[in-house]
């Protein structure tokens, strides 16, 4: 067995030039990293388990092959389901790019180019403006961020208190069958307040937020390794082909497969 490779020592006198370091981690499920913010724009990408990454009012979720940019100096914390891996990319808040110039976090499918770049990068430890591989690579790089696929499994928060406490009754109990009418009557809104709250605060029909939010939670519930029966019905669904056909239209692939 050849031994293990060393990742290259960065030296002080790179520091100026770095245009990309990288960090690697494992983290057991339900660790959370407290909000904050870094200099640096971050590539997040999600190897095994999952992420939620919550800024302000928005959560955005992180399944294997999927990746998240988030901006220099934005507030966001991170919570772990499932034994989660994670690679990240960060990159200079000077760096002139304007697929890193984005005004939020921007979640995103890890194309096999993508993937086999973020790996090399890593390997690395780090790109150094002075040498030109290290530059070609990082062009080909952000063309493949610049064209990877979108991925919209963001759950906006409605900020009225009557409609975030609906919300998060149902995060907290996403299966559970209470229609609109009884939720409003127990928060305090006639139903079609509530609705105009929720369309005119997260862009969604109530019926479409919810569905949003059972998809995210059974998608938490596989990284920690649940079955896709048990992730189905904890999540709402009354049938398992149901949950496996919204799951499929909403992720791109069967919840056995993730």
């Amino acid at each position: 067995m050849s031994p293990a490779r060393q990742r290259p020592r960065l030296t002080v006198e790179q520091e100026p030039f770095l245009v990309a370091r990288t960090h690697t981690a494992t983290f057991s499920s339900g660790f959370e990293i407290e909000e904050h913010a870094h200099p640096w724009r971050q590539l997040l990408h999600a190897t095994a388990g999952a992420m939620t990454v919550t800024a302000e009012s928005w959560t955005w979720l992180v399944t294997p092959g999927k990746a998240v940019l988030i901006p220099a100096e934005r507030r966001h914390s991170i919570r772990m389901w499932g034994e989660a891996r994670v690679q990240s990319l960060y990159f200079p808040p000077d760096l002139a790019s304007e697929t890193l110039a984005c005004d939020d976090c921007r979640v995103l499918t890890v194309t096999p180019l993508l993937r086999e770049l973020i790996l090399r990068v890593i390997d690395l430890a780090a790109l150094d403006s002075r040498d030109e591989a290290h530059a070609r690579l990082l062009a080909v790089l952000l063309d493949e961020l610049r064209d990877a696929p979108d991925t919209p499994l963001l759950l906006p928060m409605p900020a009225d208190t009557r409609a975030g406490a609906i919300a998060r009754h149902v995060l907290a109990d996403p299966a559970a069958e209470d229609d609109l009418d009884a939720l409003g009557r127990r928060f305090g809104a006639s139903r079609r307040t509530a609705e105009r709250l929720f369309r005119a605060e997260t862009g969604l029909s109530f019926g479409l937020w919810r569905q949003k939010a059972r998809l995210m939670t059974a998608a938490r519930l596989l990284a920690e390794g649940r079955s896709v029966t048990d992730a189905g019905m904890d999540a709402g669904y009354s049938s398992v082909s149901a949950f496996i056909v919204a799951f499929k239209n909403a992720f791109g692939c069967t919840p056995g497969r993730l």
